[in-house]
């Protein structure tokens, strides 16, 4: 044909041209080519939904056993957060760290889209905790799989500088390694921003010390985070890294 398809992984894109090819030789026609690839597609969707749900019912049949300690959940959540295409995964861990700590009288808005800007819906972060029975955010996170800089905190001080209310704590939680003068200078706005907290955290050394916190409910954490996991869109959380994590915690409830 003439034609080159250029993306990742190689092979789809090659295997593509050769189906083309295939087409224009007459060695098969469209209307075939179509029926086979969206049978292959079908075949492959419920290859992975069969996958998916295994790990699903066998993570079920084990419960009532001894649940995981909080060392062996953080673990599985550092080996999880190393894949590919985990930007999505530190909204929900801190959104269900605040679900399993239901009580403390402070709760989590409803998520946005991960492709909602803050600018569009108005939110002062990605994460937004709210007192029980009131609207009013008095925590806003910030993620971010970069270094946080100071344009970062400037720009977050914008937003909450039209807020109605100041919140008392504005976090960034950052997978990357933080900048200590960018660290220093978040710790130096307290005054300027009329009483708000400003700090940048690293993901996992915050969720590790939450979660020892939160000792006691850290089932009711890991089972948050995973459901919250599995009702995000392909498209924000993948069905490899949902799967992913549903083999790392089978395998280690298996070893626990």
């Amino acid at each position: 044909m003439g034609t080159n398809l250029v993306g990742r992984p190689k092979a789809v894109y090659d295997a593509a041209l050769r189906v083309l090819d295939t087409v224009q030789s007459g060695d098969i026609s469209a209307r075939d080519a179509l029926a086979q690839t969206l049978r292959s597609l079908i075949e492959l969707r419920d290859e992975d939904d069969g996958r998916m749900q295994g790990l699903l019912e066998r993570l079920a049949s084990a419960a009532g056993a001894l649940p995981l300690s909080t060392e062996a959940i953080f673990a599985v959540i550092v080996q999880h957060l190393a894949l590919p295409g985990t930007s999505r995964l530190p909204v929900l861990l801190v959104s269900a760290l605040y679900d399993a700590a239901h009580g403390l009288g402070e709760q989590v808005k409803p998520l946005r889209g991960h492709n909602a800007a803050d600018a569009q819906t108005g939110a002062l972060g990605d994460v937004e905790i709210v007192l029980e029975d009131q609207h009013q955010v008095v925590t806003a996170y910030e993620m971010k799989d970069r270094p946080v800089t100071r344009g970062d905190i400037d720009l977050a001080i914008e937003k909450t500088a039209n807020a109605s209310v100041l919140p008392d704590n504005y976090l960034f939680v950052t997978t990357a390694p933080i900048d200590p003068e960018v660290a220093h200078y978040a710790k130096t706005l307290y005054e300027q921003t009329g009483g708000m907290e400003m700090m940048v955290l690293d993901v996992k050394a915050y969720v590790r010390h939450i979660l020892h916190f939160l000792h006691r409910h850290r089932g009711i954490f890991l089972d948050a985070y995973q459901q919250q996991m599995m009702n995000e869109p392909d498209s924000a959380v993948s069905r490899a890294v949902k799967e992913a994590f549903l083999a790392m915690r089978h395998a280690a409830e298996d070893a626990a």
